[in-house]
């Protein structure tokens, strides 16, 4: 199999990408909602907290090579193909996913800066983006709280509509972004 995409199906770096994206994000909700079970100022909870931070931060880096990837080489086509309405609705959900994937580590980085605290990157340390500013501190953290809101819901349709294709269409659309192909 080929690292570039091509008409029939997905390259290794696209696919790899793929699955590699989901357990990162999986494991950026996970941090943020386990957080919660532990006192403040708890060690657990800060390191969940930083682990947060630096799993986001990894999103927003290697969302640029996936961008790259798909740039780089063919989009496989849906056998069967599609209708041109899902095709299009498909196109708006990658596009608002994304936008997703881009924005919400975006707006974590920059309402740490508001906040003025360390924005942390497995051992650096990354500029703030803003000058301290309390209140727009928090006006991030409302869009920030509603992307990642909103990102359970885009990744749960993803999801769902990968199994509608599979098992109710019985077209590649699954097969063609599984690491085996089958």
């Amino acid at each position: 199999m080929s690292w570039k995409n091509t008409e029939i199906r997905f390259g290794t770096l696209s696919i790899g990408l793929h699955w590699l994206m989901l357990l990162l994000i999986a494991a950026v909700y996970a941090c943020i909602e386990l957080k919660g079970n532990f006192p403040k100022g708890s060690e657990v909870r800060d390191g969940l907290k930083q682990w947060h931070f630096m799993l986001g931060l990894a999103v927003f880096a290697l969302v640029w090579l996936r961008i790259a990837a798909r740039l780089i080489g063919s989009r496989p086509q849906i056998q069967p193909a599609v209708s041109a309405v899902q095709d299009k609705i498909a196109k708006l959900m990658y596009l608002a996913l994304y936008v997703l994937m881009i924005g919400a580590p975006l707006a974590g980085w920059l309402m740490l800066s508001a906040y003025d605290k360390p924005i942390p990157f497995f051992g650096l340390q990354l500029p703030a983006l803003l000058s301290p500013d309390q209140a727009l501190g928090g006006q991030i953290k409302e869009l920030h709280e509603l992307a990642g809101t909103l990102g359970y819901w885009l990744i749960g349709l993803h999801a769902v509509a990968g199994l509608y294709h599979h098992y109710i269409r019985r077209d590649n659309t699954l097969r063609i972004m599984l690491p085996t192909g089958k």
